[in-house]
């Protein structure tokens, strides 16, 4: 308490009280101490700067006090003549007023003949808010200085000096040991800019931050009705709107903050604000980059710890599922072969929460996009696992999603700030795939890694072969050593058995790019298929065969297909990696390849994930709307 120079003394005509600095030139008082302040000079004395000497000031803030004894909004603010080199009061979250065990409250204030002040200890009776307004206030013990004239508008504070509320009025009956005070969360609902200050338990500090400097820009905006931005907040599902609404925006914002439990409720209030006065991006949580390299990282451990780390993780997963999914739908428009709707929403606790709809040329999607995920993260739950999916037309799934820029003024790649997956749109919207593919899940859930069904480059294999491959197996996993374009019906195999996971690369090894002359024999384009890890595995009877011999130093100089070295880096590479964890494999895996020498030349560098978990997405798919521009 010593170096809390921050307490006040106020003088405003006959009235004497306390008060505290706020910012370094604004203090906090009760209304009733300065109710003279039209008429009379208000003054400020520091007594722990005295060298300050008296400060003016005037009243620049009230909370609408009536002026009687039990009238609401008994809060003034002032603002000195200049600033002073005085830290500022800090300040506790409102419910450690009253938490078990109550603390001691202590109180400076300047009763008759204390100028200097004089402090008294009291505690909090209970969180129960007396008429919505007050806390009340009993003496700590039964003896020392009790609160009387000259305490009004004197911070509460906790033992190490924060504070908790202010001290607005005292017990009129004699020997009785009783007060009243406005705790922080009444005080700002008074006074809405103290919110900034003030901690608020599930609220970021810089969201915080951000939203009220945005609406200290806010008046000049138009549309900026409080009411609708306070409906848009807190969803279908949130408080509904007080009697007679909002007059003003601060008074919104201070209710959202305060009163809604929800605290995405408040990103999306700064989110919507923030569209409306067109103050440019989002404050974004901390980086999901720093996730990604400590995943990396942890990939160059030992097997052990590796199994030991997955083991944990998936513990983990089945108590509760960790992904929270930011969604981009696209669609055909049917308003032409080259307009698309698109659609962001984010997820949390099982709802769907729209972010924003529109119809664009296929050569606008990705801008849009861009500014919609980051609008999207933070509508998720704080603690939870960003999961970006792409459902997407079966003629996009190998688009370069992966690679899009984060935003204008972030060159980091998606799939490198966040875990990214693709999922095709049928299947996502077949009711038939969502059920087999969440029982194949439970399946999955017990954490044990899934082999990779291997779809090799050129390969014979007839689709309905491939079909009943992937269902004997109860195929978790499949890899396909060409692009889709290049297997188009093996893919859509894939698509239509229930493989919650399909790997590919975007680039591949293209049907027929080696072709006969350089491998004969080994199955590209329309030669037929063998294995290159059998076709050369040992001599040849040149009996059986009169090319064996030939053949096998040509063979011994040819490049290895790039399908098929792709497929057995994939295989090593998700060994020891449960389903369920591919997303933020991946991830690593794609910020490796980033990071390379020649990351063109890495084998990870296109990777594309399909990731399909219909868990993550409670909601039934329903079709996009074309909305109108």
């Amino acid at each position: 308490m010593n170096s809390a120079a921050w307490h006040a003394r106020i003088h405003c005509g006959h009235e004497v009280g306390a008060g505290f600095l706020i910012t370094a030139r604004r203090v906090l008082t009760c209304a009733h101490v300065v109710r003279a302040g039209g008429l009379d000079a208000v003054t400020v004395v520091f007594p722990h700067a005295r060298e300050l000497g008296e400060v003016s000031a005037s009243v620049v803030a009230h909370g609408g006090w009536a002026g009687g004894l039990t009238d609401p909004g008994d809060v003034a603010v002032l603002e000195l003549d200049r600033d002073v080199p005085l830290a500022p009061a800090g300040f506790a979250p409102p419910e450690a007023a009253y938490t078990e065990p109550r603390p001691r409250l202590v109180a400076y204030g300047f009763p008759v003949g204390y100028d200097e002040g004089t402090l008294a200890e009291y505690r909090a009776v209970s969180g129960q808010l007396i008429a919505g307004e007050w806390l009340e206030l009993v003496a700590w013990q039964g003896h020392g200085q009790p609160i009387v004239a000259g305490f009004s508008g004197a911070a509460a504070t906790l033992p190490d000096g924060r504070v908790v509320g202010m001290v607005t009025s005292a017990s009129e009956v004699p020997d009785v040991r009783k007060g009243r005070m406005l705790p922080l969360d009444v005080l700002a609902r008074h006074w809405p800019e103290l919110g900034e200050l003030v901690p608020t338990p599930g609220h970021r500090t810089d969201v915080l931050r951000e939203l009220y400097e945005l609406l200290r820009s806010a008046p000049g905006a138009p549309d900026c009705d409080p009411n609708r931005l306070y409906v848009d907040a807190v969803g279908a599902f949130g408080p509904p709107l007080p009697a007679g609404g909002f007059t003003t925006l601060q008074a919104a914002a201070a209710y959202v903050q305060w009163e809604v439990p929800d605290p995405a409720a408040m990103d999306r209030f700064a989110g919507r604000l923030r569209e409306l006065v067109g103050a440019g991006p989002a404050v974004t949580p901390a980086a999901p980059l720093a996730k990604a390299t400590t995943a990396a990282k942890s990939t160059q451990g030992t097997q052990s710890t590796q199994s030991a780390e997955t083991a944990q993780d998936t513990k983990v997963a089945r108590m509760s599922p960790p992904w929270a999914p930011v969604v981009v739908e696209i669609d055909h428009s049917g308003a032409g072969p080259d307009q698309v709707t698109v659609e962001v929403s984010a997820y949390r606790d099982g709802q769907r929460r729209p972010v924003g709809t529109r119809r664009l040329p296929r050569s606008g999607v990705r801008s849009y996009v861009q500014r919609r995920i980051d609008e999207a993260v933070a509508h998720l739950d704080p603690d939870a696992e960003e999961l970006v999916t792409f459902v997407l037309p079966r003629e996009w799934l190998n688009e370069a999603v992966a690679h899009w820029e984060c935003g204008a003024d972030d060159s980091t790649p998606l799939g490198c700030a966040y875990p990214l997956v693709v999922t095709d749109r049928a299947r996502h919207r077949s009711n038939r795939l969502r059920h087999q593919l969440r029982k194949k899940w439970q399946k999955l859930d017990a954490g044990r890694p899934a082999p990779v069904h291997r779809v090799e480059c050129g390969s014979q294999e007839r689709p309905p072969s491939l079909r009943k491959r992937l269902w004997d197996g109860d195929a978790g996993l499949a890899g396909f050593a060409v692009p889709p374009t290049a297997a188009r019906e093996h893919f859509e195999i894939g698509l239509t058995v229930p493989v919650p996971v399909l790997l590919w690369s975007r680039t591949g090894c293209p049907a027929g790019e080696h072709g006969e002359p350089r491998c004969a024999g080994a199955g590209h384009g329309r030669g037929g298929y063998e294995d290159p890890r059998r076709a050369w595995s040992g001599p040849r009877d040149p009996a059986a065969t009169g090319t064996a011999t030939a053949a096998r130093p040509r063979a011994e100089t040819a490049a290895p297909c790039p399908g098929t070295a792709f497929l057995d880096q994939l295989a090593a590479a998700v060994a020891e990696v449960p389903p369920a964890e591919l997303p933020r494999h991946i991830l690593s895996l794609r910020v490796t390849a980033d990071a390379a020498d020649e990351p063109d030349r890495h084998w990870a560098r296109d990777l594309q994930l399909l990731w399909d978990d219909p868990r993550c997405f409670p909601e039934p798919a329903a079709s996009l709307r074309s909305p109108v521009d």
